[in-house]
């Protein structure tokens, strides 16, 4: 008997029950749509004026975020990367010119129109030119972090999306591959005799690289037209890296490639690339797995004097986001990997800090909102009034940000969608229908 009444009871108060009753509010109507039924879904909404919760849904629970890791990741490059970028440290004397890396992401990026720090190499007068990489002895996690990330999926490795991280990188790490008159171009140009099957007219191409060499294959299994494919970091052969082989073959000149030890370098000049935001823009509009993984590295670099993601993901952890209403579990810059754990709750209180510590206007300006970048297709309606950064994985899709109110009350909210069965496009469509109601009532 008390099974029973229990078991009427839960259903009752379920939320397809209490909208049949006519009370059903903004949140429940997003809980009982088909395609969030068999989902984990965590909701909170909040407003920083009064302090108060207007939504709250599991909130306190962990979810995987996918790439809504990325503020994190924007949170320290906005805190300790300045108005400008570092692009690299260097030293010269006695005609040799000592360039230590320091994980700037833009050198030789096409999306970027002028490139200070290649200008001052190439316009060096040293007879010789080091390429160094720092090791320094207070570094307890070892001598540096991994080309892929931790919990990165392996068979990715060909994806655009998931270029390796490196210390000096070069064109964003990624070969760009081109058809021209039917034949396959690639840059850059250094990878053309590392390319194979490049034999025949082709109208439409693929690319394929092996998972631990610069080999790249022309296929015919796709419709593509252009194609771009992550270079493989590490030794270029058992003597050079490809960072060495790559400005060799840019710079046309020779340059060496030296280890050196942190307490040997210590009186460092640097080389401003880009500015801050121009690198902090794209990561979130387009959600910019490898800008996102660099810029962690280069915090590093400035706030520990080493580039290891563990290192300053613990240190941040512990100083900066020590006030978290649960403890993240963060393990990448870029949200690529399925061990990241945070709650709405989690995000909601960055995305408050953020604010108070940077401004609304700088936050408008690095998030994309409706109809722009990784939201292209959905808030049009309320263009310039949300802002937010969007995660997706297989079966994860998440939406954390700011929305401005039709009565013009600043809201900060976070949803996060896990283990749905339905199509990605759906749950935005559902996430979609929630917000503007949301916009709508308050």
């Amino acid at each position: 008997m008390f099974i029973a009444i229990a078991s009427l009871m839960i259903h009752s108060c379920s939320p397809a029950k209490r909208m049949a009753a006519g009370t059903h509010t903004s949140l429940e109507t997003l809980l009982a749509d088909s395609s969030l039924t068999n989902a984990h879904t965590g909701v909170y909404v909040y407003n920083p004026a009064t302090k108060k919760v207007l939504y709250t849904h599991q909130s306190d629970k962990y979810f995987l975020p996918a790439s809504n890791t990325k503020l994190f990741s924007c949170y320290a490059g906005m805190k300790y990367l300045g108005d400008s970028l570092t692009g690299v440290l260097y030293s010269d004397s006695a005609g040799q010119l000592r360039i230590i890396g320091n994980g700037d992401p833009t050198f030789l990026h096409p999306d970027f129109k002028t490139h200070p720090v290649f200008d001052f190499i190439k316009n060096t007068t040293a007879k010789e030119i080091l390429l160094c990489q720092l090791q320094s002895p207070a570094n307890p996690y070892g001598s540096s972090f991994n080309a892929l990330g931790k919990g990165w999926a392996w068979d990715d490795h060909n994806s655009y999306y998931m270029a390796e991280r490196s210390f000096f990188p070069m064109y964003g790490n990624i070969a760009r591959f081109t058809l021209k008159q039917g034949v396959v171009e690639v840059s850059p140009s250094y990878f053309k005799n590392r390319l194979f099957n490049n034999d025949k007219l082709l109208t439409s191409f693929d690319v394929e690289r092996q998972r631990e060499t610069n080999a790249f294959f022309v296929t015919t299994s796709s419709n593509k037209n252009a194609v771009e494919v992550p270079i493989k970091q590490g030794p270029d052969n058992l003597i050079v890296s490809i960072e060495e082989s790559l400005l060799v073959d840019t710079l046309k000149r020779n340059i060496q490639f030296a280890k050196t030890a942190y307490s040997s370098l210590v009186q460092l000049k640097r080389i401003h690339s880009q500015p801050t935001d121009s690198l902090l823009k794209p990561m979130m509009h387009r959600s910019d797995n490898f800008f996102a993984e660099q810029t962690l590295l280069m915090v590093s670099n400035e706030k520990l004097g080493y580039m290891n993601d563990r290192a300053i993901i613990d240190t941040l952890l512990k100083t900066d986001l020590k006030d978290m209403p649960q403890k993240p579990i963060w393990v990448d810059g870029s949200g690529l990997s399925r061990y990241n754990l945070f709650t709405p709750q989690i995000f909601v209180k960055l995305l408050g800090k953020m604010k108070d510590e940077f401004g609304m206007d700088r936050m408008k300006n690095i998030l994309p909102t409706g109809g722009e970048g990784t939201l292209g297709s959905l808030y049009k309606p309320i263009s310039n009034q949300i802002f937010a950064k969007t995660g997706t994985l297989s079966g994860q899709v998440a939406l954390s940000g700011y929305l401005l109110t039709k009565n013009n009350t600043l809201l900060i909210f976070s949803i996060l969608v896990n283990n749905h069965n339905t199509t990605a496009g759906n749950v935005r469509k559902a996430v979609e229908k929630f917000v503007m109601d949301v916009w709508e009532k308050n």
